[in-house]
């Protein structure tokens, strides 16, 4: 298995600024997004009966059957678990100015941890975490403690890779300390740009983030004191305006997938409509595509991992923010991809690729003299 998500799965109220209409009851959280996000890229293999994408689902009594059918029909290796005793954790979305989200808990939520898991999701290859730093590091020795029980004797596992998104609410200063030890354990930090602000008790202006003495400082914190010398990498996600992978030695920006009218050239401003409908679940959602991207060879010289995964992450996030909810899967073209909102993944992959290749647009890198 070459991914599995902590995250939960949630049944998402969404309340949207007027005109536009609420949903109710559908398909959320972030373990499904993250699922979502890596499902994208790796489709079941028809000669296999084993699925690459692991996640898993508390199922209480008000349990939508068509959700069943729906979670059925991406065919990976969901786990759900009935729990008829309650009701399916919900979860309330309220979208206010500058897509400023509120949420709150509508029933109880019920976490996932490594007791959970059944073996082949034990196994994975990378883990996305969404918690707190201090159940961040639990989480971490608890899966690792978990591989290692199962391991056959006189064989050895390669250490899985760790991607952590912090939790919102625990993004303080007075947790600042423990982020940095959490560090310690995982490979990668994603957090939004809100988030990493909120953890230096500043606020960041995202027109001017890559030019933002004070946030690259953050990050270069959080990479010496936090993770120190090994591999890693920051991951400040900028919803429209893409991502910002931060490393050791280079730190790069990375435009969104759909672009804003001020991206485009005058012709194609003509035909440009916008596709963006609800950002929920983009960041997860980019996060799943981002593990998978973790695990392929760059096609581009001139990236690093960390930063050609951020391509992965971004294509994801384009299929999960153009509807409320999940993206509707259909029946495969001529070479039978999988058609999500009737395009194929490697379409939009490979027409990134070529923006940042061909266009104005191209990649930002700072190369960081140590």
């Amino acid at each position: 298995m070459d991914f599995c998500t902590m995250g939960m799965f949630i049944l998402d109220d969404i309340f949207f600024r007027p005109p536009q209409l609420p949903v109710i009851g559908i398909m959320g959280g972030a373990g499904s997004y993250a699922a979502l996000g890596a499902r994208l890229f790796r489709p079941p293999k028809p000669s296999s009966a084993s699925s690459l994408v692991g996640w898993v689902v508390h199922a209480g009594s008000d349990f939508p059957s068509e959700l069943r059918q729906e979670i059925d029909s991406w065919q990976t290796g969901c786990e759900i678990i009935e729990t008829p005793e309650r009701q399916t954790s919900r979860g309330l979305n309220v979208y206010r100015e500058n897509d400023h989200r509120d949420f709150e808990y509508l029933s109880p939520k019920m976490r996932i941890d490594h007791t959970m898991l059944p073996k082949k999701h034990l196994l994975a290859k990378t883990f996305h975490l969404i918690c707190s730093p201090l159940r961040c590091i639990d989480l971490v020795k608890g899966i690792l403690g978990a591989r290692e029980a199962i391991r056959p004797k006189e064989t050895s596992l390669k250490p899985p890779i760790f991607v952590w998104e912090p939790v919102p609410d625990l993004c303080v200063q007075s947790e600042l300390s423990n982020a940095l030890q959490a560090l310690k354990y995982v490979d990668v930090m994603s957090p939004n740009l809100s988030e990493l602000g909120a953890l230096f008790g500043v606020t960041h202006d995202p027109s001017n983030v890559s030019d933002s003495y004070i946030f690259k400082e953050q990050c270069k914190e959080l990479l010496d004191s936090g993770f120190g010398p090994k591999p890693c990498a920051v991951v400040v996600r900028l919803g429209e305006l893409g991502c910002y992978v931060a490393q050791h030695t280079r730190h790069a920006l990375f435009p969104a997938y759909h672009r804003r009218p001020n991206e485009l050239q005058p012709a194609e401003r003509e035909t440009w409509t916008d596709r963006v409908v609800d950002p929920t679940g983009g960041g997860n959602t980019y996060l799943g595509g981002y593990c998978i991207g973790l695990l392929t060879v760059p096609r581009s010289p001139d990236l690093t991992s960390f930063e050609a995964a951020a391509i992965y992450g971004l294509v994801a996030a384009s299929f999960a923010i153009e509807q409320a909810g999940m993206p509707k899967l259909s029946g495969g073209n001529k070479d039978k991809e999988d058609l999500w909102n009737g395009e194929t993944v490697s379409y939009r992959l490979h027409a990134y690729e070529e923006r940042l290749e061909h266009s104005k647009h191209n990649v930002s890198t700072d190369e960081v003299t140590t």
